[in-house]
């Protein structure tokens, strides 16, 4: 069965639930040393004698990997890399997509590749990682058959993802302290200060992951939205839904009715499917969405929602959020 961050992984064309630092100027690929370990997100230690040069990893741990200048032979997406936000401006030439949809890997074609290591995250909810879920098909999964599987945790904090793939990328031989890769880190350094400073100078602002749909409201559940816990980290009060889905605790699910069951100052929408225009759509179609003050308000941010990875694009959207915050109205909600 298919989970919810999976259906709408899929959904790429609609309202989904579940970057580019490198940008499209990556670092050169290091040479390849040996002996090589490294301690995946399940808790278990890869070994090889040599280090892993050919390299099938998924979208967002691409990004990844490229930003610290580790050139994967092999992607596979959950949707057209194109319009993914992990790839749609890096320089993807030479590399083969073996995949542009959620659960679909062509793995006679990454065969062909003759990897020695696939790069994915970890989910613990599903046990499983990236593209190889409960609900993808059979053959896909047949991947983790060509080469040993590694990734980070998608845990509790979209810093220690970046920070767990800029240790992988390090094992795998980039570079990380060159100017070219650091300053990128720098920059997100720079925009969770400012970030910080926002949420101090407005301590009664509150906020919440939604992402409504033409059936039903979804509201996130920080505990398993890293980034989410990040920015309450960071002084941002991200309210807690008090009846997550007992199923897939990602999200509490509301009906229409109960769509104002949250009054928060500032929503912070879905961004893999936000556009501006969306909360004057719904507005339209779903008159109880109005009921929501902060919507009615037009207080409404893209949050971006389970697909982070690299420094550059955490900078880019916490600067976003910081400009947002910093106009947002502490008294909306009450």
């Amino acid at each position: 069965m298919h989970t919810w961050r999976s259906i709408l992984a899929v959904a790429t064309v609609g309202v989904l639930l579940a970057g580019c630092g490198g940008g499209t100027d990556e670092p050169d690929t290091p040479a390849a040393a040996g002996p090589w370990s490294f301690k995946s997100g399940n808790g278990e230690t890869v070994t090889a004698e040599k280090t892993p040069t050919r390299i099938i990893a998924h979208a967002g741990e691409a990004a990844a990997l490229m930003s610290f200048g580790i050139r994967p032979v092999g992607i596979y997406a959950d949707e057209p890399v194109k319009t993914d936000a992990n790839l749609k401006n890096l320089d993807l030439a030479g590399i083969t997509i073996l995949g542009e949809e959620w659960g679909k890997i062509d793995v006679e074609k990454a065969a062909s590749l003759a990897p020695d290591l696939i790069v994915g995250d970890w989910w613990p909810v599903e046990k499983a990682y990236s593209g190889l879920e409960e609900g993808v098909d059979e053959k896909s999964k047949k991947l983790t058959e060509l080469a040993p599987i590694v990734g980070v945790t998608q845990g509790e904090s979209i810093a220690d993802l970046a920070e767990g793939y800029e240790a992988l990328a390090k094992s795998l031989g980039a570079k990380v302290d060159d100017p070219k890769i650091a300053e990128n880190k720098q920059r997100y350094e720079k925009a969770v200060a400012a970030f910080k400073a926002a949420t101090a100078a407005k301590p009664n602002l509150t906020a919440a992951g939604m992402s409504p749909t033409d059936e039903k409201v979804y509201v996130a559940n920080p505990r398993y939205a890293p980034e989410l816990l990040d920015f309450q980290r960071w002084g941002l009060k991200v309210m807690n839904p008090a009846t997550p889905d007992a199923d897939f605790p990602y999200w509490e699910t509301l009906s229409w009715e109960n769509a104002d069951k949250y009054q928060p100052d500032l929503i912070l929408w879905d961004g893999r499917a936000y556009k501006d225009t969306l909360n004057a759509e719904f507005g339209r179609k779903q008159p109880t969405w109005f009921e929501v003050k902060a919507a009615k308000a037009g207080a409404v941010v893209s949050w971006p929602a389970y697909w982070l990875h690299t420094y550059g694009d955490f900078a880019t959207e916490l600067e976003k959020l910081t400009t947002a915050i910093n106009g947002a109205d502490e008294n909306i909600g009450s």
